[in-house]
């Protein structure tokens, strides 16, 4: 028997329409344009400024994009699932409700939250109910509101984040191509480094309480997630390279997490790759947590063929990291 493969079919994306540049928050924070773009390589990135408007709306609209380019029936969708740091609210799950909105009425859907490598561990979930048999069409939607958890006076934060959704359906393959292999790892000690201390289980909002104090915001210790981010997502890449054969001549693409350019380029330079087999769009659109790796795959698709060896990496807090081996199943 034929093994099954989970392949990438699709893909869509969805953006926000305000921009906030590196001028503007030179206006908002001490800060200015060539610190900003030294240190992260980032020189704008895009806010959801509507009011009333969460996650559940930019990964609605990645999804219907997605849906307009492949001409794919919802109803044909047996399963979605928002991989997100900032759900739309406690309790009431955002997946079930973006599928409900796009029509996927025979999907059932679920959340899963591995803060900024919750999409390639969502990969590797996806795989698993691809290779059952028992589901054909699964929709995997990397999407996060960081400005909801942004404190915009605190430097170490606010240059970083942007706000996005990417959608990317997977679908059964018997020609060898899609998820080869995997290599994911998490290390709890490192939950202090990068965390919102207030809104969860342990520090819930009291009533009355205002919302808005410092804890209800994101904060991280910037030299202790850097360093470790550069260390392990190199180091899980080299791993699934040794683990299957591969030398840097077999691969075509790096697609790292755009968490900081430094981190990006130190990956690429772990495994040997040149600067134009890179997959890059932290300069337009920041660390986009969850939506990163679907973001990258829409905008280099046209670039994408048939075949081509694509390594995957991402680190995040909680600790969470971890490298994927796929091969693209389509020319566009």
């Amino acid at each position: 028997m034929t093994k099954l493969t989970a392949a990438i079919t699709a893909v869509g994306k969805y953006l926000p329409e305000y921009v906030l540049t590196n001028k503007i928050l030179e206006t908002m924070v001490e800060t200015n344009d060539e610190w900003i773009v030294t240190r992260t390589g980032i020189k704008e990135r895009r806010i959801l400024k509507e009011g009333g408007k969460g996650t559940g709306f930019l990964a609605i609209k990645a999804a219907q994009d997605l849906l307009s380019k492949s001409q794919l029936d919802p109803k044909e969708i047996d399963l979605v699932i928002v991989a997100t740091a900032t759900p739309d609210m406690q309790a009431a799950s955002t997946g079930a409700y973006v599928a409900h909105e796009i029509g996927a009425s025979n999907a059932f859907a679920f959340d899963m939250d591995s803060a900024c490598s919750s999409f390639l561990f969502g990969m590797s979930v996806v795989s698993g109910f691809i290779e059952s048999g028992k589901y054909k069409k699964v929709l995997l939607i990397g999407a996060d509101k960081n400005s909801s958890m942004i404190d915009y006076s605190d430097r170490a934060t606010c240059i970083i984040f942007g706000d996005g959704a990417g959608a990317v359906l997977f679908e059964p393959n018997e020609e060898g191509l899609g998820l080869q292999d995997e290599y994911l790892r998490t290390d709890g000690s490192g939950r202090e480094f990068l965390r919102v201390l207030k809104g969860g289980s342990v520090n819930p909002l009291k009533k009355g309480e205002v919302f808005g104090a410092h804890e209800c915001f994101a904060h991280q210790d910037g030299k202790t997630v850097f360093k470790n981010a550069v260390f392990n997502m190199a180091d899980v890449s080299e791993k699934i390279l040794d683990r299957n054969n591969l030398t840097k001549e077999d691969v075509n693409w790096l697609a790292a997490h755009q968490a900081n350019k430094r981190i990006i380029d130190a990956t690429a330079n772990r495994i040997g790759l040149a600067e134009e087999q890179v997959m890059i769009n932290i300069e337009k659109y920041g660390n986009t947590t969850s939506a990163t790796l679907p973001l990258l795959l829409a905008d280099y698709e046209s670039q994408l063929k048939k075949g081509d060896t694509i390594v995957f990496a991402a680190f995040g807090g909680g600790f969470s990291w971890g490298s994927i081996y796929f091969k693209w199943a389509y020319n566009s």
